[in-house]
């Protein structure tokens, strides 16, 4: 039998939202092929469940998606043991880590096929092609070896998203109940992800999209976003959504749209955007979307120093000046901004370097002073492979380099790098990796998350004391007393790679 075998591999201690990327794929082939998935999330062991599925007989397609970081240590050992032990078997990669690290994947020797991009048509063409035996050269956004030859075949369009099939949620519950992903948050008691478009319209040299999506971007209509929330709230009675478009507000005209129709839904809704995108968003838009259900955004601020915009492609207009603007603006619309920056870019010296890290350490302050309910979000700078950005080769002249094979990226340091916790960048010292984290660990005390619901106002009050201690006297080293509250007695959920504290 020619089945296949759809594989979600487990992306964290916490917040296992539905696995949209393997139900969009498995959305191509509904219908057509038979199919099972196997969630890495839910499963004790997924690759006891896996290997009962080969040995079945019934499966000739292992098809994974893997994103950098946590996916990486269920997606590589997985996929060697089935080449290993059933050669037979065809393994198929897809998603952000596969696509923009492709060499180190396909030169494997265990994976056969990756998709880079969207595979909503190159999946099934792929499957077709290799059950009629067929060329493989003119299908679109796929990699693969002839001999030792890498061939990467040119690139597709983004799919029209309103003619995309419906995710087989029903087809998901024969192997794990959809109720499973849905979960208490802090937007409401029922929360469920979804994804409206696919891409976005700018280059940002510091984003793992970019070389995926080249600024492209296409999305659902509001009226079939909304078609599908209202399927979803009369289904499964959610009453929270979050949106994980990498760019859900691209256009005004389609926010106004979408929020005009769920004004009388009683849905609470989270989505990404750009500052310098929303800045230009209407009065009226934004209180709509506050009517609406819009509790927060999460906005790329990524630096208050304009020279840095400017060397990491920012592109648009965003500046300094009007992170802190909008910050101001949106306060008045009872929206939560959910600003992260980026800090640790590279620089000639280390003095520049620890001098823009600084910069950014007083610029978040001075967002907390104008708008006291931001949200920051801190990240430490990775290299992302944009083929001839600023910040690639900078960082490569600096004697940054990627491993080599995937058995290299195993290594939990470099679990660190694709999480933005430690990126082993050559120009950053253990010092200056300890002032970033010291930093947070205070701001994070002194201005806790309120996405985190759990938290009672006893624990916030005394955290939040302790912590205004060292933040009000810029005292950031050896902060081990909040540490220690944050990890043992509050069990602080960090929202930049745990995502929302759910029940």
């Amino acid at each position: 039998m020619n089945n296949i075998i759809f594989f979600n591999p487990r992306s964290g201690k916490y917040n296992h939202t539905l696995p949209l990327s393997i139900l969009q794929i498995a959305a191509s082939i509904q219908g057509r092929h038979n199919y099972v998935i196997v969630d890495g999330n839910l499963e004790k062991d997924p690759w006891k469940k896996i290997k009962e599925y080969i040995q079945s007989g019934e499966y000739k397609y292992f098809a994974s998606t893997v994103m950098p970081g946590p996916q990486l240590k269920q997606a590589i050992p997985i996929t060697k043991k089935i080449k290993l032990e059933f050669p037979e078997i065809i393994n198929i990669w897809g998603g952000y880590f596969a696509s923009n690290q492709y060499k180190s994947a396909i030169n494997s020797g265990y994976i056969d096929y990756i998709i880079y991009g969207p595979g909503d048509y190159t999946f099934p063409h792929l499957i077709n092609a290799l059950e009629n035996k067929l060329k493989l050269d003119e299908i679109e956004n796929l990699i693969y070896k002839n001999e030792d030859e890498i061939i990467k075949n040119k690139k597709g369009e983004i799919p029209d998203q309103d003619l995309l099939p419906p995710l087989p949620l029903e087809q998901l519950n024969k192997f794990y109940p959809v109720e499973e992903y849905i979960g208490k948050t802090y937007l409401g008691k029922k929360t469920i992800a979804y994804h409206s478009s696919m891409g976005c319209p700018f280059t940002c040299s510091f984003c793992g999209i970019v070389p995926i999506f080249n600024a492209r971007w296409k999305s659902k209509s509001a009226e079939n976003i909304y078609k599908d929330i209202l399927y979803l709230k009369e289904k499964y009675e959610i009453d929270a959504i979050l949106f994980f478009d990498n760019n859900f507000f691209v256009s005004e005209k389609r926010a106004s749209k979408f929020s005009e129709l769920m004004l009388n839904e009683g849905i609470n809704w989270w989505a990404e955007s750009r500052i310098d995108t929303m800045n230009q968003y209407s009065d009226n838009t934004l209180n709509l979307m506050q009517k609406a259900g819009c509790k927060m955004i999460f906005f790329g601020a990524e630096s208050g120093n304009d020279e840095l915009l400017e060397n990491m492609d920012k592109g648009g207009t965003q500046t300094g000046e009007q992170i802190k603007d909008f910050a101001k603006r949106i306060k008045d619309f009872n929206i939560i901004p959910e600003y992260s920056f980026i800090l640790g870019f590279p620089a000639e010296s280390p003095e520049k370097v620890e001098q823009q890290i600084n910069y950014d350490i007083n610029f978040i302050k001075e967002i907390k002073e104008i708008n006291p309910d931001t949200e920051i979000i801190i990240y430490i700078y990775s290299p992302v492979p944009t083929e001839d950005s600023n910040l690639l080769n900078q960082s490569r002249e600096l004697g940054f380099n990627y491993p080599q094979t995937l058995e290299e990226w195993l290594n939990p340091s470099w679990e660190n790098f694709d999480t933005h916790r430690n990126p082993l960048t050559p120009w950053l010292t253990k010092e200056m990796i300890a002032k970033i984290h010291n930093f947070e660990i205070v701001l994070n005390g002194y201005s806790p998350t309120i996405s985190d619901y759990k938290l009672t106002k006893f624990q916030l009050k005394v955290i939040k004391w302790l912590a205004s201690i060292r933040y009000k006297r810029n005292i950031f080293i050896f902060p081990f007393e909040i540490k220690l509250l944050l990890k043992f007695w509050l069990q602080y959920r960090k929202p930049e790679f745990e995502g929302f504290y759910s029940e």
